[in-house]
């Protein structure tokens, strides 16, 4: 068995992360740390946890926390990661971390959250774990920096046709809706019921941190920088991301030629699927599930393939992906405690 603590274990992708770990065959969860509910039982906090480790006392004490396990989870806000991670790693610990502390290059970090990198040092030894496209690399790392989930569902899109140079990359448009989920569990006006429901929105219109980590990615695929269009929405739902994609098709390029692609790319990856012609994926089918669904077709009247992708943003967006990431590093079966099935209706 291997001990795992989880640092910030009851917002959202935290309480994910010890659902999905609670069955996890290999695993023994050591720590549980929160700062808003230390001291209190986590079946007090989250009663449907209650019969797994319900009696599991919640803690502040980080340190402890690190030094009791193999491998350190850090479900925080972008900024508070860095310390528990370096912590971490000064112990000789493995770690996944949900935040967006390890993404970007430092540079870039700070242009697009208005502050500082808050571990430069480290940057060099993060790993970007997207395990479909960076598995092996996943598998040697000491810190795995989880992907957000946003640019989970476009880039598990996207990474067939710009690695096989299929589309214009000048050309890509992500036009993406979440549910209200993603925004974590810290109250905040946009996320009230009465603000949310029946509603749709856009919102971080060609500013959301988001961008420049698919930007990244799709620049390392193509070997080349590229920019995309990127706009979130808000939708009244509780999980899920449907991102749909649009991308001009080099010349010659045909729909069987885009289906080969996507096919042999996806063959050995458990948790994508690419669907049959004409079926198009459903938030609702991924629900609760780490697979990533993907429908494609080409536009001819238009001469553009159009890509759209559903995940759960807390299972494949978050938590679910970094138990996939951990299962590597650990020489896990990728798919342990993830064999899930979607909840449907």
């Amino acid at each position: 068995m291997v001990r795992v603590s989880i640092i910030g274990a009851t917002g959202y992708t935290g309480v994910e992360l010890v659902r999905l770990l609670t069955r996890h065959p290999q695993v023994e969860v050591a720590a549980l740390t929160s700062q808003s509910y230390a001291g209190r039982r986590l079946g007090e906090v989250y009663p449907h946890l209650a019969a797994a480790l319900g009696e599991t006392v919640l803690t502040d004490d980080v340190e402890a926390a690190v030094a009791g396990a193999g491998y350190v989870f850090l479900a925080m806000p972008h900024g508070q990661a860095a310390e528990p991670a370096a912590l971490a790693l000064a112990a000789g610990k493995r770690v996944i971390d949900l935040s967006a502390d390890f993404r970007l290059p430092g540079e870039t970090y700070a242009a697009w959250y208005a502050q500082a990198a808050p571990a430069p040092a480290l940057l060099d030894q993060a790993v970007y774990g997207l395990a479909e496209l960076y598995g092996p690399e996943v598998a040697g790392a000491r810190l795995v920096a989880n992907p957000g989930c946003y640019p989970t569902s476009a880039l598990l899109a996207l990474a067939p046709a710009v690695r096989a140079s299929l589309v214009d990359i000048g050309s890509i448009i992500i036009d993406a809706k979440s549910g209200v989920s993603g925004s974590g569990r810290q109250p905040a006006l946009g996320s009230l019921f009465c603000e949310a429901d029946e509603g749709l929105h856009p919102y971080g219109v060609a500013t959301h941190r988001h961008t420049p980590e698919i930007e990244a990615q799709l620049s390392r695929l193509a070997g080349t920088p590229v920019v995309v269009s990127f706009t979130p929405h808000l939708v009244p739902m509780t999980r899920g991301i449907l991102s749909t994609i649009y991308a001009g098709l080099r010349g010659g390029v045909g729909e069987e030629e885009v289906s080969r692609v996507y096919m042999e790319f996806y063959q050995d990856k458990p948790f994508v699927r690419v669907l049959p012609p004409g079926t198009w994926p459903h938030t609702k089918w991924v629900y609760g599930s780490n697979y990533c669904l993907l429908g494609l077709t080409v536009d001819r009247r238009t001469n553009r393939l159009v890509l759209a992708a559903a995940i759960d943003n807390l299972v494949k967006g978050a938590s679910g992906q970094a138990v996939q990431n951990f299962n590597l590093m650990a020489g896990f079966p990728e798919a342990a405690g993830l064999e899930g099935l979607g909840i449907f209706p």
